[in-house]
């Protein structure tokens, strides 16, 4: 038995070959998340939860609204996560914002469509719209709030 130290190379210098491509790799991949636009549509979602207000008036103006009634049912409340399973965007440093969420009612579903700014400390609503997509015969779209255009 032989009584010589053996030396090893530190951790570097043994796994370079596999340490440096994988490094190169990740970086160019948090180059392409960030410049992406993904970092700004979590923030919209992120703002959109926080701020119930935004949903708060076109909720009660569906539930209020006799032909939804009609066509839907009651319909139930909207729960935090119904947000971030629909689509929205912020525009305009934030004064204006463009949303779809899914709403239920008792007898289907529907997309409801937002359309709002930002006024004096309140949300002011362009176009509130449901668009009935389930049960299939009753599909159309019940303007609650008709746009500007």
């Amino acid at each position: 038995m032989s009584n010589e130290l053996i030396i090893r190379n530190n951790w570097f210098k043994r796994n370079w070959k596999w340490f440096v491509p994988v490094l190169l790799i990740f970086l160019l991949y948090i180059f392409l998340w960030s410049s992406s636009g993904l970092i700004g549509l979590f923030g919209d979602y992120g703002k959109a939860y926080a701020d119930s207000s935004l949903y708060a008036i076109p909720m009660e103006k569906v539930k209020s609204n006799s032909r939804v009634r009609e066509v839907l049912g009651e319909i139930e409340p909207m729960g935090k996560m119904t947000i971030l399973n629909g689509a929205i965007h912020y525009s305009n440093d934030n004064k204006f914002v463009e949303s779809t969420i899914k709403i239920f009612g008792k007898n289907g579903k529907a997309m409801l469509d937002i359309s709002a700014e930002w006024i004096n400390g309140s949300w002011v609503y362009n176009k509130i719209n449901v668009r009935i997509k389930n049960p299939p015969e009753n599909r159309e779209v019940i303007p609650i709030i008709k746009s500007i255009d």
